[in-house]
């Protein structure tokens, strides 16, 4: 399992209406993706190479 180190922050992409992605930092430097409204649910772990990939794309 994936250690989640830093608290999840709301992405600035998000809608204002609780359609909320949020983030956090792994302690491999990669991300945790979760959906805001199941915050415990799944989660989405990257890498920190496929993170930094993403955001080269997508950033």
């Amino acid at each position: 399992m994936t250690e989640i180190v830093g608290p999840f922050r709301k992405s600035s992409y998000s809608g204002q209406q609780g359609d909320c992605v949020e983030v956090a930092t792994t302690a491999d430097h990669g991300r945790a993706v979760r959906d805001s409204k199941q915050q415990n649910g799944p989660l989405l772990t990257v890498s920190g190479d496929g993170w930094q990939a993403f955001i080269r794309q997508f950033g």
